[in-house]
């Protein structure tokens, strides 16, 4: 195997670098968050950094980078308007879904610059993306400020949730490999991953037990 310590990592070329700590994680969800400014322009960007927190309240979180070093027009919609929703992208999307992350000015919406296609439902003032298998309306909770990279994770409670009906299980379970739902390693990687199995919950094997107290 190659070994790098933290003399080898500081020396690296900063792209092998970036590419090298982004992608050693592991799969990473790859979901589109979208939009809407006070003026009414629709934004869509993605993400590969949504993680679950808790199931009771249900809560999301996400981490923004820098705001100084780029706009950040996802935040500064999500601090305006305090909803947002998250989408999952599957295969078909990815390209599109990928040039979100392309920087456009606040006054243009990545819905024009893309084939994808936004969607509302009665009632909620938050734009979806249209044909995502999973639509997640967030309303914004709070947010953690993290000194060590000047990033912030932003959290946010699960208001509305639709999926659809053929990837949901008798127990809740999502089968997200029967919408090919894509993952992200890297900055740039995409994969569609399918369930091989489920294991169910576990408990400590009685034998182990009784030879600990013995």
């Amino acid at each position: 195997m190659i070994h790098f310590n933290q003399e080898k990592l500081d020396t690296l070329h900063n792209i092998f670098k970036i590419n090298l700590i982004n992608s050693c994680s592991g799969y990473k969800p790859a979901n589109l968050i979208a939009t809407v400014s006070n003026k009414g322009i629709e934004n869509v960007a993605i993400f590969s950094s949504i993680v679950h927190i808790g199931s009771n309240p249900p809560l999301l979180g996400f981490i923004v980078r820098p705001s100084g070093e780029v706009p950040r027009n996802t935040y500064k919609n999500i601090k305006e308007t305090q909803l947002y929703t998250i989408n999952h992208v599957f295969e078909s999307i990815t390209e599109d879904a990928h040039h979100t992350s392309a920087r456009y000015d606040e006054n243009i919406s990545e819905f024009d610059a893309t084939s994808l296609e936004v969607e509302y439902k009665k009632e909620i003032k938050s734009p979806f993306v249209k044909g995502s298998p999973v639509q997640i309306q967030m309303q914004y909770v709070n947010e953690y400020y993290i000194k060590e990279n000047n990033t912030t994770l932003v959290l946010g409670k699960i208001v509305n949730l639709f999926v659809k009906d053929e990837i949901i299980n008798k127990d809740g379970h999502l089968d997200l490999g029967k919408a090919d739902v894509a993952t992200v390693t890297g900055l740039d990687g995409y994969s569609i991953p399918k369930l091989k199995d489920r294991k169910g919950y576990q408990r400590p094997k009685a034998s182990v037990l009784i030879n600990k107290k013995c």
